[in-house]
């Protein structure tokens, strides 16, 4: 399968590394050091899933008339429309646009510019980002990755591309019965964690302990699930619950990549993450007082890192 990976970072860089290492046709869109390190040197991935290097591999900072299978998405989320339109020229009739960023605003910015045909929805779990040029590093939870049609249905296209991930080692592979829900069961736990992580500046380990803050932490996963089903989203009703569990059960010491950029005094997702939760709650007239919070909290030292960059 021929694929292209559009930001090949700690996400692109390691799951279209796996796809190199099975084999499969995959070239990488990076800048700067990156690229030219990758060009050099190949990809070098030290993961805890094991450790592997595709070389020679293929970067480039400009893909343009490359017409591949798979696009998969996995550039920081502000980023996306911006790629919508730099992707347009890839885009052949039988191709796949996977994305696999924070949040829940991609495949409709994706289908702006794209039309739906080509969209699907994805996520991914993961932790890992750049350790050097030409280089990522996977240092905790265990790789995955799912995906499927927006329409919920099951489609040769879909099945194809998840035989590709299936060949490769140091990842599971699914396709959930409706994507929205699972991206949606995702947001309600990113949002959540990178806001309190973020503005407590603690480990998830040090908030979820905390009964006050431990309750603002319930109320922002309640508030997230809330407005999802308010748009229409067939989230479960024990889903709040589940996300919950999956905190408690995290490692003590995670933090989110979000509250890491918001820490170095980086741009981050806190539009396409907390900032989102409100833009949508409002639309689906639904209140949303604790992500309004933590956004408010958090916008003056976003603005001053986008001053910065």
């Amino acid at each position: 399968m021929k694929v292209l990976v559009f930001g090949s970072g700690g996400v692109g860089g390691y799951f279209g590394g796996r796809l190199a290492q099975a084999g499969h046709e995959v070239t990488f869109v990076a800048r700067g050091r990156h690229l030219d390190a990758i060009n050099e040197n190949g990809l070098r991935v030290e993961s805890v899933a094991g450790d592997f290097s595709i070389h020679p591999a293929l970067a480039t900072d400009d893909p343009a008339g490359d017409t591949p299978d798979v696009i998969l998405v996995a550039t920081k989320a502000w980023d996306v429309p911006a790629v919508a339109e730099a992707i347009r020229p890839n885009i052949g009739p039988h191709t796949v646009v996977i994305p696999l960023t924070n949040g829940v605003d991609a495949p409709s910015q994706l289908a702006a510019a794209l039309g739906q045909e080509p969209v699907l929805g994805g996520l991914c779990r993961i932790s890992a980002f750049i350790g050097g040029p030409g280089m990522i590093r996977h240092v905790g939870v265990p790789p995955y990755i799912a995906f499927g049609e927006l329409d919920g249905s099951l489609t040769p296209r879909v099945d194809a591309v998840k035989q590709a991930f299936a060949s490769c080692q140091g990842l599971t592979v699914e396709i959930p019965a409706d994507i929205r829900v699972a991206m949606w069961e995702k947001f309600i736990f990113i949002a959540a964690v990178s806001g309190l992580g973020s503005v407590t500046r603690m480990t998830i380990g040090d908030f979820r302990t905390v009964p006050e803050t431990r309750e603002l932490l319930m109320e922002a996963i309640a508030e997230t699930a809330q407005v999802g089903r308010a748009l229409g989203v067939k989230i479960p009703l024990d889903a709040e619950s589940r996300v919950l569990g999956i905190i408690d059960n995290a490692p003590a010491g995670l933090t989110a990549s979000m509250q890491k950029d918001i820490l170095e005094g980086r741009p981050s997702e806190l539009e396409a993450q907390n900032g989102a939760v409100v833009r949508l709650g409002r639309q689906a007239g639904i209140a949303t007082p604790v992500h309004a919070f933590l956004y408010a909290s958090l916008l003056p030292g976003e603005r001053k890192a986008r001053l910065a960059a």
